[in-house]
């Protein structure tokens, strides 16, 4: 059976928390006395013999936008259309709202997905694609009205609602999608890279729309998507999976300042990785020895570890200062090295720093000052630093 690693004990986050529903505590996930909405009990899928979701556990909180992160084929979709009800779990139990709805059909569950194609009727305006599935159910004519005139307020799409889809922008499709699954006002809103389809800068707009609509709907959203950074934007708690299985779960913040494995560490975000064997255990430091450094890294020991132990050490590229004269502290890693590789992305450029060893260190660092030139330049002789407390210690 496979459960979720339990979230570690960290700093304070400043990542979103839920507030504003009614008898539900800010970080329900905290509270060992908070009643779940969602409850996964060791969900399995098989596909012709071939397990693609492997005995999965879950609790979702209600009013999360809870975040399914993965890359592809790792089993993420299968898992959602297990929820909405399109596929049958082989194994294990879907629990909604304190109801088991494992057999029940989709058009039974309390639950609506909105697809990556988005699925609007190409011959239908923005008004009637809203508000087809409220006819199908045979409401009332001035209850649809109101209904469908309330959404593309909250939309943003009131003076669109007489153009045909090929009139409307991506980010228009979008919000006809998302309207269209929230009119049957369901208690649970499945999202599959809902995303995907915007261009960049769309994209990061969108997702604050998406969660300010979540956040004035109080709907529990559950979302899967394989960019880091739209999980890490929009969810209040993140599910890290592959290979049919969660690996790591807690906050945008958790996961990424402390995550669990090498695999979440290079899948969430950037990440230095260094393969070493502890020198030395003191207490409240640790020495690394490793063939990608001729200097000892630091770190803070983690429990459990002794010398002579293998293990990894990883350092985000934002963590890291490069200068042109070493800084040496007790509490400081310096690497010496020469610029290999620069890139400008305007607000951050990111340098690639070969070592004596060969090893290769990306550093990112923030361009506060307005310039044309670069403080450090291609085959600049240079020093990569970071405090120890930035050094990540993995054992798996």
């Amino acid at each position: 059976m496979d459960s979720i690693e339990e979230e570690k004990e960290t700093p304070p986050e400043t990542s979103r928390i839920l507030t504003g529903i009614p008898g539900q505590a800010a970080e329900p996930w905290r509270d060992s006395q908070a009643k779940p909405f969602i409850h996964i009990e060791n969900l399995s899928k098989q596909f012709d013999g071939v397990t693609v979701v492997d005995s999965v556990n879950l609790d979702i909180y209600q009013g999360e936008l809870f975040a399914i992160l993965g890359g592809s084929g790792c089993g993420k979709t299968t898992l959602l259309r297990m929820m909405a009800g399109f596929e049958k779990p082989s194994s294990g139990r879907i629990i909604i709202d304190e109801i088991d709805v494992t057999d029940l059909p989709p058009y039974e569950r309390p639950v609506n997905m909105m697809f990556q194609s988005y699925a609007v009727f190409p011959h239908m305006t923005v008004l009637n694609n809203i508000a087809y599935g409220l006819k199908k159910e045979g409401m009332a004519k001035s209850e649809i009205s109101d209904r469908v005139t309330e959404m593309l307020k909250l939309v943003q799409l009131s003076e669109f609602k007489a153009r045909k889809p090929h009139q409307l922008s991506g980010g228009q499709l979008q919000r006809v999608a998302l309207a269209r699954s929230l009119i049957k006002r369901p208690k649970v809103l499945l999202l599959d890279e809902p995303l995907a389809a915007l261009d960049k800068k769309l994209r990061e707009q969108t997702q604050f729309e998406l969660m300010n609509i979540q956040d004035q709907l109080g709907i529990t959203f559950v979302v899967v998507t394989h960019d880091q950074e739209e999980a890490m934007t929009l969810a209040t708690r993140i599910a890290v999976m592959n290979e049919g299985r969660f690996i790591q779960t807690g906050t945008p913040n958790q996961v990424y300042e402390y995550p669990s494995s090498r695999f979440v560490a290079d899948f969430f975000g950037t990440v230095n990785m260094f393969e070493g064997t502890v020198s030395s255990v003191h207490e409240d430091l640790m020495l690394v020895e490793t063939a990608d450094s001729d200097t000892l890294l630091k770190a803070i020991p983690a429990d459990g570890i002794n010398a002579g132990d293998r293990l990894w050490i990883a350092v985000r590229p934002e963590k890291i200062s490069i200068t042109k004269e070493p800084l040496l502290s007790d509490r400081t890693v310096c690497l010496k090295g020469t610029v290999w590789d620069l890139g400008y992305y305007g607000s951050r450029s990111v340098y690639r720093v070969k070592t004596a060893t060969g090893k290769y260190i990306q550093v990112s660092a923030q361009n506060q000052l307005r310039t044309s030139t670069h403080a450090v330049e291609w085959e600049d002789e240079v020093y990569v630093s970071w405090d120890l407390d930035s050094s990540i210690v993995l054992e798996e």
